[in-house]
């Protein structure tokens, strides 16, 4: 299943958004639940198959399906969600192999709906860049449309109501996913985490809550919505993250100005490793991915579009290869093949 994709740039990957050479993507996502139906973590099996049920009816409804695909998790293989994964279309507590669930996914990719996930609906909305504002517009329209056959658990005082109480308000979460390669070879990183977190930020790794850094990608977002108006959220992330924006590329200067040929070796090195390399690691591969977004970012290496860069870094992706490959394939094996995909793809530069 999700062949189709494999090769599809999705939205978000496309780098056209404000400030690509930094933030990867922006999204935002919404918590909902149903009334009078028990939250997943407490429902019964009947219960969180009515709910799904719901749920795929307001998609027919509101002719959701004909701009995207359903599909229920019975009929997903374990590669199949690690591949959803992969593209941040789900997020990793939903591998868990669970009854009645479901996910919806538009054609582009810019929204994903997870069906019985910690609550009955997680509307998630992908952009390109730094496009916060964007992300919310979206996952509010398709907010709305749900909402016009679906009826809300909706508290006056506290606003939706959620399985995690940090999410009831607004049920919002935002974030970014930026690339801060300056700050970390600079040492500066932990002292800027530390003063994200002081004014009530998360920062975590690149497949979000509980995932590890890699290639110097972070995810920055907000920790609780109660009490806070949605365009507060977004408004105060977008300030934050064009704040370390600037950081970033004041450390990006300092490392030019301080050691231009150390740079530059680390950025021709990377290129040179991705272009003629037999077999690459997942981890190495997103380290070496990160030296030369950086070295484009610095116009050292100017012949790779954005976009191809952002496409290697989901293709490159275990499952993603797995994928393509058709079958089962050895940890040496996916190696070797993801060498081979990178070769391939760095060859297409004129």
């Amino acid at each position: 299943m999700f062949e189709d994709i494999i090769h599809k740039t999705a939205a978000w990957l496309r780098g056209d958004g404000t400030e690509p050479a930094v933030v990867v993507s922006s999204r935002v996502r919404l918590a909902r639940n149903i009334q009078n139906i028990l939250y997943p973590n407490k429902g019964s099996a009947q219960e969180m198959e009515d709910a799904r049920e719901f749920v795929h009816s307001a998609l027919r409804k509101e002719n959701m399906l004909a701009k995207g695909i359903y599909v229920q998790s019975e009929d997903m293989t374990e590669l199949d969600r690690r591949f959803l994964i992969e593209r941040h279309l789900i997020s990793p507590e939903f591998r868990a192999t669970k009854p009645s669930r479901g996910i919806y996914l538009s054609n582009d990719e810019d929204i994903s709906i997870m069906i019985n996930e910690e609550d009955h609906i997680r509307i998630q909305s992908l952009t390109s860049g730094l496009n916060i504002h964007r992300a919310m517009e979206i996952a509010e329209e398709v907010d709305d449309t749900l909402g016009n056959t679906l009826a809300y658990d909706y508290d006056t005082d506290y606003g939706f109501l959620t399985s995690c109480p940090t999410n009831c308000g607004t049920g919002m979460r935002a974030s970014v996913l930026i690339h801060l390669p300056g700050l970390v070879l600079t040492h500066e990183i932990d002292k800027v985490i530390e003063e994200i977190t002081k004014v009530g930020l998360a920062v975590r790794g690149f497949y979000g809550e509980g995932t590890e850094v890699l290639g110097n990608l972070f995810q920055i977002s907000n920790q609780t919505t109660l009490g806070r108006r949605e365009k507060d959220i977004t408004d105060s992330l977008e300030q934050i993250t064009r704040q370390l924006i600037e950081h970033e590329e004041n450390a990006r200067r300092i490392l030019v100005r301080d050691a231009p040929d150390e740079i530059k070796d680390k950025i021709w090195r990377a290129y040179g490793i991705l272009k003629y390399a037999r077999v690459l690691t997942s981890e190495e591969t997103m380290n070496l991915l990160s030296a030369v977004r950086l070295g484009m970012a610095l116009g050292v290496l100017d012949m790779i579009p954005l976009t191809l860069l952002n496409e290697i870094l989901v293709q490159a992706q275990p499952a993603h290869i797995q994928k393509v490959a058709g079958k089962n394939v050895s940890p040496s094996e996916r190696d070797a093949k993801r060498a081979e995909l990178i070769r391939a793809r760095l060859s297409e530069l004129k």
